[in-house]
């Protein structure tokens, strides 16, 4: 798709001139209703990007979508979130809005302070991106604004929210590890930290289960404290024959630490993780984890806070997107 469309190309395609065009997309007279409707479609399918100023002076929209994201959750050593950022603005462009990044810092959450762009009235919808606290969730939940959780869910149902299928990828991921021989299996990450870590956890407890393996409590570890800060923390004085972390980052942290330890991956231990982000092929051996698909998650998000930003009726639920395990060098394979 040609990324700079103007009047012209569209008036070509429709053998009218410029100034009927012009015409049409600024709602002016001396265009029929027939005809403004076809010109306006043509212009949203060939990705005509509208004066947004202009738009804006005349049906009070501002034509923006802010994308709050915990000031934890971003930093050098995280990339994810910022990915999707990334992707959401790009969808938004393409729309006809602009994505303003929200770095939301530890004292506001705290505070429970809302971003001036919402005060100042300079935004149509906000995109929640990364779990806060809840107090902060019930704050924006009581702002009576267009609202999307985007990899984050509560007990709340009234809020759309678009996920990654954590709960069927850490399942699949231990399976896995099951189907390699492994039968001590341990899992990291606080379960007390998000809904993402809970359904990872879930998933990994049901194929216990079915494999009728004993849930060791030893083998459960924490990773970081309630507000989501990593934590140092200890391997078992037994140690498991694989890992489930919550996040490549983690799996990471807990390899380096395994080390130490005098053991190796995965010849003493294996480890695998979830996201496929940077932290799975710095990690060496490189590491088998679950890749979030983080276009089609940002995809939903802009369909939904478009929508309703449209109507404010417009609901959605709970959308679930599906990843795939990435296979690697962290497991081994055993008798």
């Amino acid at each position: 798709m040609k990324s700079n469309v103007t009047m012209k190309d569209i008036a070509k395609k429709l053998n009218v001139s410029s100034v009927t065009i012009s015409k049409a997309l600024n709602d002016k007279e001396g265009v029929s209703d027939e005809l403004k409707e076809k010109i306006k479609d043509l212009a949203d399918k060939m990705g005509y990007r509208y004066n947004t100023l202009a738009k804006s002076m005349k049906d009070g929209k501002s034509y923006n979508v802010c994308v709050i994201i915990p000031e934890r959750y971003t930093g050098m050593t995280q990339s994810f979130y910022l990915k999707i950022y990334q992707s959401i603005a790009q969808i938004l462009e393409e729309k006809g809005y602009y994505g303003i990044i929200h770095i939301l810092p530890s004292d506001d959450e705290d505070n429970l302070k809302l971003p001036r762009i919402y005060h100042e009235r300079r935004v149509d919808g906000f995109i929640l991106l990364g779990q806060p606290k809840r107090e902060y969730i019930e704050l924006m939940q009581s702002i009576d604004m267009p609202l999307v959780f985007l990899d984050f869910y509560d007990e709340n149902n009234n809020v759309d929210a678009v996920i990654t299928d954590n709960f069927y990828g850490a399942y699949e991921l231990t399976n896995y590890l099951i189907r390699q021989g492994h039968r001590e299996i341990g899992y990291i990450g606080n379960l007390f930290s998000t809904s993402s870590i809970q359904d990872r956890f879930l998933g990994y407890y049901k194929s216990l289960l079915e494999h009728n393996i004993h849930l060791n409590q030893d083998y459960i570890i924490s990773d970081r404290d309630e507000r989501g800060v990593f934590i140092e923390f200890d391997l078992p004085k037994q140690l498991p024959s694989a890992f489930v972390c919550n996040c490549d980052q983690v799996a990471h942290l807990l390899i380096e630490k395994v080390r130490k330890s005098g053991y190796e991956v995965p010849k003493d231990c294996s480890v695998v993780g979830f996201d496929n982000d940077i932290y799975a092929t710095l990690t060496t051996p490189n590491l088998t984890t679950v890749e979030v698909h983080i276009e089609e998650m940002a995809k939903n998000a802009v369909k939904f806070i478009c929508e309703k930003m449209d109507d404010a009726s417009a609901t959605f639920g709970r959308v679930a997107v599906k990843g795939k395990i990435i296979y690697r060098d962290s497991v081994q394979k055993i008798k």
